[in-house]
C-alpha cells in the first residue's frame, strides 16, 4: 500500500530534520536558538503526523481484511 511507503519516508525526513538541528545546536549552542527549536517542533510534529498515517493505513488494511475474511 502507498501510504506505508509515503509515511516511512516522511517520518525518516522527519526524523533527519531533527538530527541535524540537534547537531547544529550543539555545534553553536547560542546561534540561531529560537530557530533551531521551531525547527524540532515542527520535525517533532510531522512525526507525530506520519505515525498517525502509519495507524490509520493499518488499522483500514485490518478491516479490509477482516471484511474479505
Amino acid at each position: 500500500m502507498q501510504a506505508f511507503a509515503i509515511a516511512a519516508g516522511g517520518i525518516a525526513t522527519a526524523t533527519d530534520r531533527f538530527d541535524a538541528s540537534a547537531r547544529r545546536t550543539a555545534a553553536a549552542p547560542l546561534d540561531n536558538l529560537a530557530e533551531e527549536i521551531v525547527e524540532r517542533l515542527q520535525s517533532e510534529v510531522a512525526l507525530k503526523a506520519n505515525v498517525a498515517v502509519l495507524k490509520t493505513a493499518d488499522d483500514m488494511t485490518g478491516t479490509l481484511l477482516d471484511m474479505l475474511a
